[in-house]
């Protein structure tokens, strides 16, 4: 199980090659990424992430959700609007994050997503396994 996140100058085409709109990627943190999205919503994936933390239940209390559509297991997109807010999302989890591996991974996606949001008609792919 992992998310690779791509972000693309515009929305990718999920058939074919989506090479041509690739603007930066991020492979190395899929695993631990995996791990805590998917511990934001364990009903939404079947009981597979339903380890809670702390971090967690605060983060459900002040967001506006977009982590949470984040699925471990298929695609999701976020748009340059979308991006604002889950990059905040991702900036305060990962502040409440004990775990190395999981922070480093939510600062990855924080980046991507701050780049999304500033990059107009851009896309961040999410690409879950």
């Amino acid at each position: 199980m992992g998310i690779e996140l791509e972000l693309h100058s515009r929305r990718p085409a999920r058939k074919g090659s989506s090479a041509d709109t690739l603007l930066r990627a991020s492979y190395q943190h899929g695993e631990a990424l995996a791990r805590v999205l998917g511990a934001l919503d364990g009903h939404r994936s079947g009981g597979r992430g339903t380890h809670r933390s702390g971090a967690l239940d605060a983060l459900d209390r002040h967001s506006s959700g977009g982590l949470r559509r984040v699925d471990p297991y298929g695609d999701t997109f976020f748009g340059e609007h979308e991006a604002r807010a889950a990059r905040d999302e991702a900036v305060a989890l990962a502040r409440r994050c004990a775990d190395e591996r999981r922070r480093a991974a939510l600062l990855d996606l924080a980046e991507l997503l701050e780049a999304c949001a500033t990059t107009p008609g851009s896309y961040l792919w999410c690409r879950g396994d």
